[in-house]
Parts: structure tokens; sequence; C-alpha cells
């Protein structure tokens, strides 16, 4: 049973969620304040933390920065519709993927279970095999969810791991945004949705360049993205 941890103020809402994601085989506990929800955070029980970012005494953003100095747990974000600066800035802080709010209980289970389902199948598939996944001066090991650069720990999100997971099984070859999508998030990519990009930023400026200087991770006009075999 995967233990949901839900950080938001609003109390009723947080209650819908929490019987609606009971019924759907979830642990929940909650917490509707940041400070509150970043303890709970930290104390390891969790599969996952859903974090609004409108909150009293620390806000959602604050909260997830507090988490991610200590953990990489998944993060599912809350954000305003149409707000697309705090759904960018909670990208960029280390969030896996937002919800926007008004979303319905079964919106916000479907978004939980991708998340869940690509980081644990991610461990699951490679069980029997011990041989790491290499590509140039990375090295990646799916079923520890670990990697590596010239030997030196990268420090990734769930869905970082999962990105780069799939653009070095792909090494070589353009993927396109909505093959990351699908395979990197577990869902399709919606219109107008810039996730793939803030993620694959992120991961450009975690991962060392190549031999000639570029950056390992290249934009293929029109075709997606591509990490380099060297």
């Amino acid at each position: 049973m995967s233990k949901v941890l839900l950080i938001d103020d609003d109390i009723e809402l947080v209650g819908m969620f929490q019987e609606y994601l009971e019924q759907e085989g979830f642990s929940v506990r909650t917490a509707n304040d940041g400070e509150s929800g970043a303890r709970e955070a930290l104390s390891g029980q969790y599969a996952i933390a859903v974090l609004d970012v409108m909150m009293p005494r620390m806000n959602g953003l604050e909260t997830l920065r507090r988490i991610r100095a200590a953990s990489q747990m998944p993060v599912l974000m809350l954000t305003a519709r149409g707000d697309d600066t705090d759904r960018i800035v909670g990208l960029e802080l280390g969030a896996d993927d937002y919800v926007a709010k008004p979303c319905t209980p079964r919106e916000l289970t479907a978004r939980i279970r991708a998340i869940l389902r690509r980081t644990q199948n991610s461990a699951s598939d490679n069980s029997g095999s011990v041989q790491p996944l290499s590509v140039g001066q990375l090295t990646m090991w799916p079923e520890q969810r670990r990697a590596t650069w010239a030997g030196n720990a990268l420090e990734l999100t769930s869905t970082e791991f999962n990105l780069l997971e799939v653009l070095a099984r792909n090494a070589g070859k353009p993927v396109s945004k909505s093959t990351l999508s699908e395979q990197g998030l577990g869902r399709p990519m919606a219109r107008f949705d810039r996730n793939i990009d803030v993620h694959l930023s992120s991961l450009r400026h975690k991962l060392g360049t190549i031999a000639d200087g570029r950056s390992c991770l290249q934009t293929v006009y029109r075709m997606g993205y591509q990490l380099i075999k060297e």
C-alpha cells in the first residue's frame, strides 16, 4: 500500500481527496501548512507528497525547496489554473509534475498513479539485471535509481531520472517530447505543456559536457531531445 502525504490548507478539499485516495487503496496522511508538511515529508514514510502552492506560514514553493534540500521523493504540485509562473518555478525547484486546481479526485489519483507507476516499474523492470546502463561518462543503475557522471553521483529527482533513463536507452537518437512524456512522466503530453522542457533544462545543468565542450543533451529541432552518444 503506497503512502501519500497531502499538504494543503484547504481542509475540506484535503478531506475529499483523502477519502477518495483511501477508497482507491492508498494510505493517506495530511498536513495543513508548509512547515509541518515539510517535516512530515522528510520522515521517510511516504511514496509521494502532494503539495499545494498557496499555503500559510510557508508557501508550497518554499516547502518544496526544503524537501528537495534533503530528499528526492516524488512531489506533485497543486497550482492555480492558468498560473504558469508557479508551475515553471515548481518544476525548476524539483517538482515531478503538477495538477491545476480545481481538479477532481479522480484526476489527482490518476496523476499520482502515473508518477508511482513509472518510478516503481523502472526498478522492477530491471530487478533481474545488475548491468549498468552506460553512455559516455553517464552510468545509470535503474534498479537502484542511481546515476553518476564521470564517477560523481548525480542528485536527480524521480522524474529527472525517468527522463534521463529514456534518453540513455535511446542514446544517439532523437526522442520526441510526446514519447518522453509517456515513458518518463507516465502520461500523454498536454497541449502547451512545458514540463519536459523544464526538466530537461534542469538535467543539462546537472550533467557534464562531452569532449568538444557541448552539453550531452541536445535539442533536435522539431524532433525532440537527444542524448549524445560519444
